[in-house]
């Protein structure tokens, strides 16, 4: 049976220089569905989660690898991490990146198929913002970095690619998972729920990324 594609549940998390959440809704001009609907339930022949992993353009990159994703989610209840059947590794375009409309990572779930995407990121290593980031924007990312540059009225923010490397680590792909695991019980593509959704995720991921440290910490002094 062909999926519906308003049947569709799926998140797309903060843009590249956006601290807020994604869409409430699809927006079917992304024309998202073409190649993501291809992707077919797996088999219980087949070792979850299913990687892909795309060439990104010249202009970016990777900043985390599939060992050090597999290394991560390990580290989690594997409740909650059981459900991942995909987790796709995908390039983006400059001319989007550039128009603003690519998005950091995203959770899509239909038929059979959880699908947790973390898309590359610039080489220039700098996260494009309009105007100037709110207190509550520059305290988000000052966990990873703080080092914000002002040029024509427009402001990025700079990394390092260990910072960025951290970044997608200890938040990212911690914090779909939080929509997944949010999915589980909810309507995810309900608007009603937006906010409560995205709380959801942000807390699953600082709660986990502590417990992490917390367990490294702990393996190093004993």
């Amino acid at each position: 049976m062909k999926q519906n594609r308003k049947e569709t549940a799926w998140k797309k998390s903060r843009k590249f220089g956006d601290v807020k959440g994604g869409r409430k809704r699809v927006k079917l001009a992304d024309n998202i569905f073409k190649r993501y609907h291809s992707i077919e339930r797996p088999s219980r022949f087949d070792e979850l989660p299913i990687y892909f992993k795309d060439n990104p353009s010249r202009d970016f990159f990777h900043p985390i690898t599939i060992e050090e994703i597999q290394d991560t989610i390990v580290k989690l209840e594997a409740e909650d991490v059981a459900p991942i059947t995909h987790i796709w590794l995908r390039k983006i375009k400059k001319t989007d990146f550039e128009k603003g409309e690519t998005y950091q990572s995203c959770f899509i779930t239909w038929s059979g198929v959880n699908l947790i995407i973390l898309n590359a990121f610039p080489k220039d290593l700098q996260m494009h913002f309009g105007t100037k980031p709110s207190q509550k924007v520059k305290k988000f990312y000052a966990t990873w970095t703080d080092q914000w540059i002002e040029i024509d009225n427009k402001w990025y923010l700079k990394w390092t690619r260990e910072s960025i490397k951290q970044y997608y680590l200890e938040h990212l792909i911690l914090h779909e998972i939080g929509h997944l695991v949010d999915s589980q019980y909810s309507r995810f593509y309900s608007s009603a729920g937006f906010k409560k959704q995205e709380d959801f995720a942000n807390s699953y991921a600082v709660v986990w990324n502590q417990k992490i440290k917390t367990e490294l910490i702990n393996e190093v002094q004993t």
